[in-house]
């Protein structure tokens, strides 16, 4: 069955950069998504690497209408019910099992799975899927390598993920074949950790107008 990429589309060329966050505090999750929806970037990924990560997607979706919530590191079909129950409007995983495509079959919610090589991006092509998460990125061979699967691959975008910086999210950003990238540093923790939701919003808008410049 294809992807849902109506739905996934805006989402991912709507802004340069989806801040994926690690959230320990649940409190802290509506005024982080506050800050980097202020700052441009609307569209947030809550990794479940945490205890508190369901509880922090279910309030900032709740609390911050302007946000579009993701959950991310998602593993399992368990993990993907409770993160869409919680109020998560997209899906994000590390890999691609039949079991989590599954899901995604079952879910209105739209799912990107992560895919490196390019067997597995065709397996996910004859699964219907155009839109993928490159992950890890810089540890998979980074910007020069995902250069070199435009041509074969033609058809099929990223958002690459891991290891991505201020430094280098511009090197993705050109390729032809990526449409946003994922990235922690627009809210590092120390900044989280400290409420200094003002830091993280600036740090949002210099990453949309480093992409735009």
């Amino acid at each position: 069955m294809p992807q849902k990429a109506d739905k996934l589309l805006p989402l991912m060329t709507g802004q340069p950069v989806i801040p994926v966050l690690k959230i320990a505090r649940a409190a802290d999750a509506a005024p982080l998504a506050r800050a980097l929806a202020r700052g441009g970037l609307p569209a947030v990924e809550i990794t479940l690497r945490t205890r508190e990560a369901i509880d922090a997607i279910r309030i900032a979706a709740a609390e911050v209408p302007e946000a579009i919530v993701g959950a991310g590191t998602i593993l399992t079909p368990r993990q993907y019910d409770q993160a869409t129950a919680a109020g998560a409007r997209f899906v994000v995983s590390p890999g691609m099992t039949q079991e989590l495509l599954d899901a995604a079959r079952a879910s209105d919610v739209p799912l990107l799975p992560a895919a490196i090589t390019p067997s597995e991006i065709m397996a996910a092509m004859e699964e219907g899927y155009s839109l993928l998460k490159f992950f890890p990125a810089e540890q998979a061979g980074g910007a020069a390598f995902l250069k070199a699967l435009a041509s074969p691959l033609a058809g099929v975008r990223f958002c690459p993920t891991g290891g991505i910086t201020a430094a280098n999210a511009g090197d993705y950003l050109r390729l032809p074949n990526v449409i946003c990238v994922g990235g922690s540093w627009v809210a590092p923790d120390e900044l989280v950790d400290a409420g200094n939701w003002d830091a993280i919003e600036e740090l949002a808008r210099q990453a949309v107008a480093a992409a735009r410049g």
